[in-house]
């Protein structure tokens, strides 16, 4: 299987597997207890959460620093950034292109009878500024927060998430970025974004799954969405995960070290990718290849693809019997695969939404794969088009 669905999740390092086996195997770890395993145990994730910090630029010592929240993924993160942050009955921002944990959390608290406004983004899925300033300076209940992610999941376009914190803060509002998808693909500094508070998830960097983090600038408060033990000072409360926590911290200081390396072969391996399709279909009457985010700044390692004329669903179907394995939009919803909130939210022509596939690659793909994944996607559109038996 050729697989080039890294965005949905990626395959965990070795050198994390080991850290974490390592940890398993050390005994029981609770870092809560008062005894002297529990006390080891309270060093180690300590240390574990200042590498962490440390690798996206941010001292997490002192008694005012800023916090770094575990949860249980991106997913919690989010949720919590848009219940816990601002005023509870301020109004939360985001666009439409924003993942579905941001989507789904927003509409819940709309639907509970908060206002929520809907930032508009342009063709290629970027938050419109001018937009962003007037919906801030519109109306007179307070901004609770501003969510806006760093890299789409679907396109990979970047968003001026440092504009974004400039807009904000001149007007005292708060701004959480989603930056799922962006670390161990792009620099990630929480100087440089500015933002208030931070979601980072460590099995899109090749570390576990079932443990996220929220990171908070020092001075913000949060409210607890969940109510239990002291853990975390009551704002997150349960036992932590000490060995995912500790693998993630072994991950992320990979992904920020090996960011530049890695970054420029995904990009020349997407760049191929993405020209291997055009020219075999063309040369063969295929349809026309339209790759969305195309021409502005996006994450080296992922190209949003659609075939106008064919069925995203039929196609992503067929890629996987033959070994590819790919998506139709984000992996939270592919389930049912409805067509992508983040194209239509693009105002992306009808055809191009019902053709849509997500290719996203990983530090680990190779030449040899993408090359194969592109004959193979080929083939199969071609197959379609003239629905005559292909050979694989």
């Amino acid at each position: 299987m050729i697989y080039l669905d890294n965005n949905a999740t990626t395959a965990m390092d070795p050198r994390v597997i080991a850290v974490i086996e390592r940890e398993m195997r050390g005994g029981p770890a609770n870092a809560s207890s008062q005894h002297r395993f529990g006390q080891q145990t309270r060093a180690r994730l300590d240390e574990a959460i200042d590498r962490i910090g440390r690798a996206i630029g941010s001292d997490l010592s002192g008694v005012d620093a800023p916090r770094l929240l575990i949860t249980s993924g991106g997913t919690e993160a989010n949720n919590l950034a848009l219940a816990g942050l601002g005023p509870p009955e301020g109004v939360i921002m985001t666009s439409r292109v924003e993942h579905p944990s941001v989507l789904a959390a927003a509409e819940a608290a709309e639907r509970d009878g908060r206002a929520v406004r809907w930032i508009e983004v342009d063709r290629h899925g970027i938050v419109r500024l001018d937009d962003l300033a007037e919906q801030l300076d519109a109306g007179a209940t307070p901004i609770a927060v501003v969510s806006i992610m760093s890299a789409n999941n679907e396109t990979g376009v970047l968003q001026p998430t440092a504009k974004i914190a400039e807009i904000c803060h001149q007007r005292g509002v708060l701004l959480h970025v989603d930056a799922t998808q962006s670390i161990g693909k792009v620099p990630i500094e929480v100087g440089a974004l500015a933002a208030d508070a931070l979601t980072i998830t460590p099995h899109k960097f090749h570390g576990p799954t079932g443990v996220g983090f929220l990171w908070v600038r020092q001075g913000v408060d949060i409210r607890p969405s969940m109510r239990g033990g002291e853990q975390q000072l009551g704002t997150r409360p349960g036992t932590e995960p000490v060995p995912l926590v500790i693998g993630a911290a072994e991950a992320i200081r990979m992904a920020v070290s090996e960011c530049d390396e890695a970054a420029a072969r995904m990009t020349a391996l997407r760049n191929s990718f993405e020209a291997q399709l055009r020219q075999r279909l063309d040369a063969s009457g295929g349809p026309p290849v339209v790759v969305h985010g195309e021409g502005v700044s996006r994450l080296p390692n992922t190209s949003c693809v659609s075939f106008p004329g064919l069925d995203r669903q039929s196609l992503l179907i067929a890629l996987d019997m033959v070994g590819v394995a790919c998506s139709s939009g984000s992996a939270c919803s592919s389930g049912s695969s409805p067509p992508s909130h983040v194209l239509i939210a693009m105002a992306a022509a009808e055809e191009e939404v019902r053709s849509a596939l997500r290719f996203s690659l990983s530090k680990f793909s190779t030449e040899e794969e993408v090359n194969r994944a592109a004959e193979l996607v080929c083939k199969q559109i071609l197959k379609k088009m003239s629905r005559q038996p292909v050979e694989n």
